[in-house]
């Protein structure tokens, strides 16, 4: 079937995925502009905030390019790129903030983070394999084969949206944090909101496309299923 009524579900959140990365990044750009009444830099500020919560053993690293900003579970370190790490703006002490979050949330072994970690072997391995299978199936009109696709693609989809909450946990934490500590002024809270909820916005959209289209998946077999009965 080369059209299917969930295309078009499917094209729209695409289109929200496009606005979400363009988004971020002038939200990012914007709030680059505006330096921080604190006058620290990314990389000071996560280092500040993970000596408050006990994580002397965690590394602030630079990395290469712009928005690469993660936190590294397997080595448990926060990698923050060059405009974050040297930058002085709500920007860069936002983003920051937010990957600290993460190191937070595994030294308290935050439970939807422990479950995407523990997840991410098997999604590695079925997020690989299943476009083949789906792809197979439907080609050799294989149900077994689609069905199969469909169960592996679905814990690529159980992961994007587990890593929802992730995601905005961090970021709660992340605004909490730069207030206890005095790195944001009340007046700050607003940019600091600005550049996280637009960051999170891609991490929404991509867990809805994954959605859409496991629900088309699910929507061929049994169509299929039914037309051969």
């Amino acid at each position: 079937m080369l059209f299917h009524p969930m295309d078009i579900l499917i094209f729209l959140a695409f289109g929200l995925s496009l606005w979400a990365q363009f988004k971020v990044k002038g939200t990012f750009n914007q709030w680059t502009e505006v330096r921080a009444n604190s006058s620290l830099t990314g990389a000071e500020v996560a280092r500040k905030i993970l000596d408050s919560n006990g994580l002397y053993h965690v590394p602030v690293e630079l990395v290469p390019g712009t928005l690469t900003d993660h936190y590294d579970p397997l080595s448990r370190t926060v990698r923050l790129s060059e405009p974050v790490y040297y930058g002085r703006s709500i920007a860069a002490i936002s983003v920051a903030a937010h990957e600290v979050g993460h190191a937070i949330q595994h030294q308290q072994s935050y439970g939807a983070l422990v479950l995407r970690h523990r997840m991410f072997p098997v999604v590695n391995f079925s997020s690989g394999i299943a476009p083949f299978l789906l792809l197979g199936g439907f080609l050799l009109h294989q149900a077994s084969l689609i069905g199969l696709g469909i169960i592996l693609f679905s814990a690529a989809v159980a992961f994007q949206v587990i890593t929802l909450p992730v995601e905005f946990n961090a970021s709660s934490r992340a605004k909490k944090l730069l207030l206890a500590e005095g790195f944001i002024l009340n007046d700050e809270v607003r940019g600091v909101n600005k550049v996280l909820n637009a960051a999170a916005l891609t991490y929404v959209a991509a867990a809805l496309i994954s959605v859409l289209e496991l629900i088309k998946f699910v929507m061929i077999f049994f169509q299929g299923n039914n037309e051969e009965e």
